[in-house]
């Protein structure tokens, strides 16, 4: 671990060989260095969401793509950016650091955007505006579809650095061992979304207006110019930054312990696992000293010492893949502890993912008018209010309400982050419920009414959706944070994205699914191109039911889950993350 001011953090050695953080060789900034991290993180959203939330319009319009190849290429786009960063955490984590791995990714974005500017404004590498009725349209050449697909490489690559490494890379500024700092932490993750929304609400409404009505080449300008922000406040934080530095592969200690524990199943475990299982002195910098639990015994195999394992005169295994430690045993318990609540959270996001698609369907056939204004509201823009929810919640939630929620709990969090997660899921299904049933009305009254339905009346959905996002979404990034083991904490912001993704493809088959089983015979198909046709407030209602039991599971792996640290035979608490 770095200091600030380029210091390494030292070790100073206790008795019985055990090593202790000497605190006063890192100075934690807290909140001083937050002006440097939040700013860059706040311009790296407005530069990122502003360059790609209105890619479909720009492929369509300026290189000439029909529908199809475009939404095909910015669905590989947004996939393949759900999943690098599960490289670039395994790479920060391993071998380059956080910092470093942020440094270079944030410039790879701006490389990105910069490439993506010049594509607009530069005629060659675009093709030809279509003529008249397109009766001379010509799509884009291979050199220019080559440009266009280097600029995205670089903004993928940007995003799998940047996205697993600056939530865990700001909680790094404050002191986990003090009480102040775990509440700054708290209120960091709470404050990392608040600025998360209001890029997302600037990109959505600003932004996209200037690249849709005014110039193209303006319109992307102006998010690589943020993002050129971004990285000049990152660096002018440098000398305040806590560097957490790796120490080597969590991954490849995780498949050792799987190896080991394998070539030993049939090995039986000792009677005092505690005293006689493979267990010698924890020297990391890093990691913290886990305690045996009994959960997951068969890998305890793996640390037992039989006839055929040998030990170095330094304390080491010869043959780490045949004899692991106890340290390294319940890492790899608390990783699998972990996949039953991440799972109930991929379900989680399938609502979300649905009715970020299908709102904007639904407001294509409502009235955007303000008032008797000509002025209609972009259907896409409706989004704003979903972020506006949270932007006004977060503060309020962080300032007024956990303040008073400690005092009746004692929790520092004012609940704990399981059970805030489990609220967030609650409301999720309550903001579903409600969308039916206003979809219900929507159809209702364009079927038997000449005017269409306001579209401001689907506000209470989007507004319902936004505060599930603000206590389920923070809480999940939160909780991963916590619960995995301090090496892999760039991993466990990964396994977020890895997650939406994987929400992605599932919600995409759904519809699949959905789309075909209900047209067949004759039947009216939910998920018609025309809503009054179909009878999208079933298909809400299903997904409803899908989400209710979601929540049965997620109480299940609550009320199983231990949290990291729990010492063998203590009982695990329902919603609890593990802090106290």
């Amino acid at each position: 671990m770095s200091g600030g001011f380029g210091k390494t953090l030292e070790l100073e050695k206790v008795e019985g060989g055990e090593s202790v953080d000497a605190q006063e060789s890192v100075k934690y900034k807290g909140w001083k260095s937050m002006p440097f991290v939040i700013g860059n993180e706040t311009f790296e959203k407005l530069g990122t969401i502003g360059t790609m939330a209105n890619q479909l319009v720009y492929l369509t319009t300026i290189f000439n793509m029909d529908s199809v190849t475009a939404a095909t290429m910015m669905n590989i786009v947004f996939g393949t950016t759900n999943m690098t960063p599960v490289l670039g955490a395994f790479l920060s984590d391993t071998f380059l650091g956080r910092y470093t791995t942020i440094a270079v990714a944030s410039v790879a974005s701006l490389l990105g955007m910069v490439l993506l500017t010049l594509t607009a404004a530069i005629p060659k590498l675009h093709p030809s505006p279509c003529k008249e009725n397109h009766q001379e349209c010509h799509g884009p050449t291979s050199s220019q579809l080559s440009v266009l697909i280097f600029a995205f490489f670089l903004l993928t690559i940007g995003a799998g650095g940047i996205r697993p490494c600056n939530l865990p890379f700001g909680a790094d500024q404050f002191n986990p061992k003090t009480e102040s700092g775990r509440r700054g932490i708290a209120s960091f993750f709470n404050w990392y979304y608040f600025t998360f929304t209001v890029a997302m609400m600037i990109s959505a409404t600003l932004i996209i207006y200037v690249q849709s009505n005014i110039s193209w080449t303006l319109g992307l300008a102006i998010p690589a110019m943020l993002m050129f922000f971004s990285c000049i406040t990152f660096f002018l934080g440098t000398r305040l930054y806590v560097r957490v530095q790796p120490e080597g592969s969590p991954f490849t200690s995780l498949a050792q312990v799987i190896v080991a524990a394998f070539k030993k199943w049939q090995v039986n475990l000792p009677k005092l696992p505690e005293k006689e299982l493979f267990d010698p002195p924890h020297h990391s910098n890093l990691v913290t000293k886990l305690p045996h639990t009994d959960q997951f015994k068969f890998f305890d195999k793996a640390a037992v010492i039989t006839s055929k394992d040998e030990i170095k005169s330094s304390g080491e295994a010869t043959d780490p893949w045949r004899l692991c430690t106890v340290q390294q045993v319940e890492v790899v318990k608390c990783f699998f502890r972990l996949i039953p609540v991440w799972s109930s959270c991929i379900i989680y996001y399938i609502p979300l993912t649905m009715h970020g698609t299908y709102v904007v369907y639904q407001a294509l056939q409502t009235d955007r008018r303000l008032g008797k204004s000509t002025f209609k509201i972009p259907a896409g823009s409706l989004v704003v209010f979903n972020m506006l929810t949270m932007t006004l919640w977060i503060p309020i939630y962080d300032r007024l309400i956990v303040p008073q929620l400690r005092k009746i709990t004692g929790h520092e969090g004012g609940i704990t982050i399981l059970q805030r997660i489990g609220v967030g899921i609650m409301i999720s299904i309550l903001a579903t419920t409600v969308s039916a049933s206003i979809e219900k009305h929507r159809r209702d009254i364009a079927l038997h009414k000449t005017t269409p339905m306001s579209s401001l009346s689907l506000v209470p959905q989007l507004m319902l959706f936004g505060l599930s996002e603000a206590f389920s979404i923070i809480g999940q990034n939160e909780f991963y944070y916590q619960q995995f083991p301090e090496n892999m904490r760039s991993v466990a912001s990964a396994v977020h994205f890895l997650g939406f993704a994987i929400s992605s493809y599932a919600s995409s088959a759904l519809v699949t699914i959905v789309h075909k089983v209900t047209g067949q015979n004759g039947s009216r198909n939910w998920l018609a191109e025309d809503l009054n046709e179909g009878r999208l407030d079933l298909f809400y209602m299903m997904i409803a039911g899908v989400a209710a039991l979601n929540f049965v599971y997620f109480i299940i792996c609550a009320k199983w889950y231990r949290s990291r640290g729990t010492a063998n035979g203590a009982q695990p608490k329902v919603f609890s993350e593990g802090k106290e």
